[in-house]
């Protein structure tokens, strides 16, 4: 089989296998009903577990099942009727598998919902059709927006509330469509919905007649979202280096890990980053047996034709698409701790398998969600905050454009006292270089 041929089966393989994607929305918008919903309705949910939800429900005076209650998992959020955890969960149609994120709505957790969305390939996002856009929606559009999540969803829920009216669905479908394009969102498409009562859900709805496109779950079956690896910059960063140094392997030499992106062929020239030390790949195994190429998110060991000084960190590059390194980098971030961001602060920066020192230059704006301005010179950023930083590294590093790679293109601040997560950044077109 040839290189060309094995990627291109991979991707006809994956065309219809798996979706990640993520949910979002303000508080009491419904979330963790239309994720209920969608479970339930697909037949996902194990009779033990509505079982249980059902007592729970008639527990708290509930004649009809909650279906909340299938994804708030944590007694807090049972308590409180909130979603405070992004809660993953796995369900599967006859059409495709997915891994689901249901993030928090409440603006303190909205550093969840960063983490759910940046491995998404999709992301819903709800609006309670009584009140419409509301600031909050607006901060998830902007942090989908921000990492280029592909294909974003506005779910109009609860229409039953406003009696199923098709102005009200056109007024917030096309306040939302004009806001998110602005800020880059490549693809959006408006749903009305009742999660309640299963509008557009699973099945279309009776109610809405003038409503002609997909439900929710048909969207999520239907919509694209394998691309082939080829056309993706060619990353692989070194997690371990494998020196058996044993009788049967006196000489082997390996390098450990998992392909950010792109593909990785035998014969390809590469550069060895951040030293810029090059050779050509003599053997790539996996799962114990040698192949000609592999591709992004296989799990690879990689051997070089030269013995060069390689450790964890190190990130391996097809030459002719290898990224510059810098010290000085420009990002645009999500601060998500509560202590707040400060020019100055010293932290770590962890990028792919490499942590490194550094310091925070500069924080020139803040983005004002309301109208999308920068706000400039804010002096620091508070917890969900979005905006632009200047980090200067104590070491090089291989930071690519966002645009170009989600897994090479992003990085986070960490506080060296304690580990916390401070702020989750993604590489800018606009970086510096190094000295």
């Amino acid at each position: 089989m040839s290189t060309t041929n094995a990627v291109e089966d991979i991707v006809d393989a994956g065309a219809t296998s798996l979706l990640r994607f993520a949910t979002a929305g303000s508080v009491d918008d419904g979330k963790s009903t239309l994720v209920g919903r969608l479970l339930h309705d697909s037949k996902s949910v194990l009779t033990d577990q509505l079982e249980a939800v059902e007592r729970a429900s008639l527990g708290r005076g509930q004649e009809a099942p909650d279906l909340a209650l299938l994804t708030d998992g944590l007694r807090a959020e049972r308590e409180q009727g909130i979603t405070i955890d992004v809660a993953y969960r796995y369900f599967a149609t006859p059409r495709r598998r997915f891994i689901l994120a249901d993030t928090p709505g409440h603006v303190q957790y909205t550093r969840n919902m960063v983490t759910g969305a940046s491995t998404a390939e999709l992301a819903v996002v709800l609006v309670d059709a009584r009140n419409g856009v509301v600031e909050q929606t607006r901060r998830h559009a902007a942090v989908a927006a921000l990492l280029r999540v592909p294909h974003v969803v506005l779910a109009v829920n609860k229409m039953d509330l406003v009696d199923y009216a098709e102005p009200v669905f056109a007024a917030i479908a096309e306040e939302f469509t004009t806001y998110a394009a602005s800020l880059g969102v490549p693809e959006i498409t408006a749903i009305p919905i009742s999660a309640l009562a299963g509008d557009n859900v699973v099945a279309p709805s009776a109610n809405m007649d003038w409503y002609g496109g997909p439900t929710v779950l048909e969207h999520l079956e239907t919509v694209p979202v394998v691309t082939d690896p080829s056309d993706d910059p060619g990353r692989f960063p070194v997690q371990y280096v494998i020196r058996p140094q044993t009788a049967e392997h006196p000489d082997y030499r390996g390098y450990a890990g998992q392909i950010a992106s792109g593909v990785l062929r035998v014969g390809d020239p590469v550069t060895v980053l951040p030293s810029g030390r090059t050779s050509t790949i003599e053997a790539i195994d996996t799962l114990g047996q040698a192949v000609d190429v592999a591709w992004a998110p296989q799990s690879v060991t990689v051997r070089l034709t030269d013995d060069l000084d390689i450790s964890r960190g190190d990130l391996i590059a097809p030459t002719a698409t290898a990224p510059g390194v810098s010290q000085d980098i420009e990002a645009t971030i999500c601060h998500v701790a509560d202590r707040p961001l400060k020019v100055g602060d010293r932290v770590l920066l962890k990028h792919t398998t490499r942590t490194v020192k550094a310091i925070v230059k500069d924080i020139p704006s803040r983005l004002t969600l309301d109208d999308l301005s920068q706000h400039p010179a804010p002096g620091e950023l508070a917890a969900n905050d979005i905006g632009r930083i200047v980090v200067r590294t104590a070491e090089p590093l291989a930071l690519d454009a966002y645009a170009d790679s989600r897994r090479t293109g992003s990085f986070l601040l960490i506080d060296p006292a304690d580990g916390t997560t401070l702020t989750a950044g993604i590489g800018s077109e606009r970086m510096g270089h190094g000295d």
